[in-house]
Parts: structure tokens; C-alpha cells; sequence
């Protein structure tokens, strides 16, 4: 899938790294921006691993979530993650894949909202999948889990 600068994306780019993969969007009012604070707190508390790290956020709500949109909505949380944005197939498929779900919901006030999992995925240095991490996992364990995948390298 694409990423905010239109660069095919694939798990292999980020070989060495611990990576988180969360399924969000920008406008959502609190899953998403507490999963993106818990993680950027992860990350800092990771000090000299915080580079092997690595946060992807796929949209699930392509629509509205341009590539400016992402890039800025990430940046307020951590630098260095990667926003995905695809087309609704490719949406579709990687959402079958992970076996999330996503739907679009209209707002009584107009315009609409989104459901989504609210939870994330996270893959150990040689790209295996490890975890499936509920939303609201506390970030000491989140961050145990990470330094366990980083030292096992």
C-alpha cells in the first residue's frame, strides 16, 4: 500500500524494526489519538532503541485522510511513522488480511464518522507477527512486549 509520499509500502522495509500496525483515522475523536500517544510514549521511553520502533497507521478512511492530512495528524505523535492511504481496494484487501474491520457511519449533524478495531499489531525484528494489542493495553506492558522483541533479535 501507498504511504503519504505515494511510496509502495511493505513490511520488509522495516526489517530490524519492531513495528506496530494500527487500522485508524485522523478525525476519530479518541481511539486513535490515545493509541498514537500511548505508542509516541513507548517510543521515548525506549531511549537508544526508539529507532528500531517503527509506527504504521493505515487509514481507513482514505477519503478524507489525504496524504498532507496524515502526515500532519502523525507528525504531532512521532516523526518517524509511516501513514498508509490506499485506495478502497486496497483498503479492502489489507483490511481482510488483518482481519479488521472498518465501516462508515453518517453523523446525525451531517457528514460521518468511522468504526473501526481499535487495536494494533505488532511484529517482531524478522517481520513475524507476535502480538494482537487491545486498545487500552497499558504502555508499561506495551513497551515490556517491544523490549522483549528488540532483545531477541
Amino acid at each position: 500500500m501507498p504511504d503519504a509520499n505515494g511510496q509502495i509500502r511493505s513490511l520488509a522495509d522495516f526489517a530490524g524494526n519492531a513495528v506496530y500496525v494500527f487500522f485508524g483515522f485522523a478525525q476519530c475523536p479518541d481511539v486513535c489519538p490515545t493509541t498514537m500517544l500511548e505508542m509516541a510514549e513507548v517510543k521515548r521511553q525506549l531511549d537508544s532503541d526508539a529507532g528500531r520502533f517503527q509506527v504504521v497507521f493505515v487509514t481507513v478512511d482514505p477519503e478524507r485522510d489525504t496524504p498532507d492530512v496524515m502526515r500532519a495528524y502523525l507528525s504531532s505523535f512521532d516523526e518517524q511513522a509511516v501513514a498508509l492511504i490506499g485506495s478502497a481496494e486496497q483498503l479492502a484487501q489489507m483490511a481482510k488480511d488483518f482481519k479488521v474491520i472498518y465501516q462508515k457511519v453518517p453523523s446525525d449533524r451531517g457528514g460521518y464518522t468511522m468504526n473501526h478495531t481499535a487495536a494494533g499489531f505488532l511484529y517482531d525484528p524478522q517481520g513475524r507477527l507476535r502480538l494482537y494489542m487491545r486498545y487500552g493495553t497499558p504502555v508499561s506492558d506495551v513497551l515490556a512486549d517491544v523490549q522483549q522483541l528488540l532483545a531477541g533479535q
